[in-house]
């Protein structure tokens, strides 16, 4: 090939290269607006619609959109199964990692991975967290026994003779857990009745006395079960998912007042993990850093909206929003817990 001729197909070469990467340069150089204007973010929920989870997806969906630059769209969609483990499973394959699908997070999935719970397989601390709507700043994971019961403190529980019967959920139940958990740790003389239907159904077995007592947060106790609350016919006695007492529960220690041994303490610091980050909100592995820290900006700024919590309070929701990089602080902290004391909670959780 003559020069000149060799010369000219080497510009046009180059020419074309320039031509494809400015073509292409909008797409990788997009602000956060750009890319989210006009989108919609799926808002996956793997629980029916009308519970814990679901209730407040919805309540985020109509708010959060505002805050994200581009303003787009918030559609929950409900898939439900097994307890978000296919979800979070799913998400650490990076699949639809750009941004506009996120998913509300069972708050004890963490613990699950890290124990090698079923089918738990995807890395907590590679999951992109936006951040948590309850850190459990208001409220408590609290052990109540009937008050016409013989065995109703702390002390009279650890007697070993007459029998307290707790009741408790079916296997995953955060009831069955913490009252497993608090019988091994605080040396509880107590009886496990499990398999109720959720709270309402151990709540009325409570009331018709044939359970003394249950664990729940106690936020729901107030509203599920109030007349007895309001009546004084449960006595509170220990509370977990706290470091310091909640001060309506001034006189009720928590658990890690009770726990000295440091192993012991370690335990139960891994266990409380899910009530410090009780509603978390995730994506899949690999989100854009920038479009990861609008979504964590655009949270706090939604949780600390007026409208927002207007419309929580009248929902008996209860918000304390914690930010997406504390909910990665608390979940690699809890990743440094001994791997048999890991494999003493999977055991527990095995029950």
């Amino acid at each position: 090939m003559a020069v000149g001729r060799m010369g000219e197909f080497l510009r046009l070469m180059f020419a074309a290269a320039f031509a494809t990467a400015f073509a292409c340069a909008p797409a990788s150089a997009q602000s956060v607006e750009q890319f989210y204007a006009g989108k919609t973010i799926n808002l996956i929920v793997p629980y029916a619609a009308g519970g814990y989870y679901d209730t407040g997806a919805r309540l985020v969906a109509r708010h959060f959109g505002r805050y994200i630059p581009g303003k787009p769209g918030i559609v929950v969609q409900n898939q439900p199964g097994v307890g978000g483990i296919s979800l979070a499973n799913r998400f650490a394959t990076g699949s639809r990692n750009d941004g506009t699908e996120l998913g509300v997070l069972q708050r004890a999935l963490p613990q699950y991975a890290f124990v090698g719970f079923q089918n738990a397989n995807f890395d907590p601390l590679k999951l992109t967290w936006i951040g948590s709507l309850s850190g459990y700043e208001t409220d408590s994971y609290v052990l109540t026994i009937n008050k016409s019961h013989a065995a109703n403190t702390l002390d009279k529980l650890r007697i070993t003779g007459g029998r307290t019967q707790l009741g408790a959920g079916r296997s995953g139940s955060a009831n069955l857990l913490y009252a497993l958990i608090a019988k091994e740790l605080l040396n509880l003389n107590v009886d496990i009745v499990r398999g109720y239907d959720g709270n309402a159904t151990i709540f009325l077995a409570q009331q018709r006395g044939e359970v003394d007592g249950l664990f729940s947060d106690l936020s729901t106790l107030k509203s599920a079960n109030a007349d007895s609350w309001n009546k004084h016919d449960v006595v509170p006695i220990v509370q977990f998912g706290r470091k310091a007492r909640l001060p309506e529960l001034q006189d009720v220690p928590t658990a890690r007042e009770l726990v000295s041994d440091p192993e012991q303490r370690e335990f139960l610091e891994f266990a409380e993990l899910p009530f410090f980050i009780a509603w978390p909100l995730a994506g899949p592995y690999g989100i854009p850093a920038d479009r990861l820290k609008a979504l964590q900006e655009a949270f706090l700024a939604m949780a600390a909206d007026p409208a927002f919590l207007e419309e929580a309070h009248r929902m008996s929701f209860e918000v304390d929003p914690v930010s997406g990089p504390k909910v990665s602080e608390l979940i690699a902290q809890a990743a440094k817990t001994k791997a048999s004391l890991r494999e003493r909670f999977l055991a527990l959780v095995s029950q």
